[in-house]
């Protein structure tokens, strides 16, 4: 039975009660204030709808997550960051990097990333909880991907690139980032060839609620304007 979220409340239903078809399908409703979503990423649920659905809330089980140690750096990658051709920042231009994930791609019809998520994570983005990468190329934004930083884990949202293997870029300087400030794990969400390239991995969706429970609350030394 799908739960219904009440507006006057920010609980979520137990994880256990999410359906296993659609796989993780755990709530609709509410709404996407800045404290339900963060309330939804501490549970353990994220937001995911097309535009006309209603508001979608989901915790798939297993989880893809990555663990920053665990990162995958191939030879032709490390040689083309060695290049030095792109120029990678952070949180420069938020609203820029959610409006270029949310264009429309070759493979998918429509978007998730409706113009009501691009508000909500752009208010997170002002309060210091969503994050932005940005890879730039002779000046011009070529790719990036957005997110959200809670304690030691983050939580990956979208990337996109308008050049070959630029995403890749900024999602290797991250990881590379989070690393050195401390943070244990990256979550996924959902599996991609993409991601298992770079060494992502499905793991049961109990033990990644015990990541939350372990490592929401967690201090890290992240300096995004750095």
């Amino acid at each position: 039975m799908l739960t219904w979220l009440q507006r006057a409340t920010l609980d979520f239903p137990p994880l256990d009660k999410a359906l296993r078809e659609p796989n993780g399908l755990l709530a609709a409703g509410g709404d996407l204030s800045p404290a339900r979503l963060v309330a939804a990423y501490r549970h353990g649920c994220f937001p995911w709808y097309s535009q006309g659905q209603p508001l979608l809330w989901w915790s798939p089980d297993p989880r893809t997550v990555l663990f920053p140690y665990e990162f995958h750096l191939s030879r032709s990658l490390t040689k083309l960051i060695r290049q030095q051709r792109f120029t990678v920042s952070f949180d420069r231009d938020f609203a820029s990097v959610i409006q270029a994930c949310a264009e429309p791609r070759a493979y998918a019809d429509g978007t998730w990333i409706t113009e009501s998520m691009q508000s909500a994570y752009l208010h997170l983005h002002h309060q210091g909880i969503a994050h932005s990468v940005e890879v730039w190329e002779n000046g011009q934004l070529v790719g990036g991907l957005y997110g959200l930083a809670m304690g030691q884990l983050f939580f990956g949202e979208s990337m996109f690139s308008r050049t070959d293997n630029a995403s890749k870029v900024g999602f290797a300087t991250l990881v590379g980032k989070l690393r050195e400030w401390g943070f244990v794990l990256i979550d996924c969400q959902m599996p991609t060839q993409h991601l298992h390239s770079f060494g992502a991995r499905a793991i049961p969706r109990s033990e990644f609620a015990t990541y939350l429970q372990h490592h929401l609350d967690q201090p890290c030394q992240a300096n995004w304007l750095a």
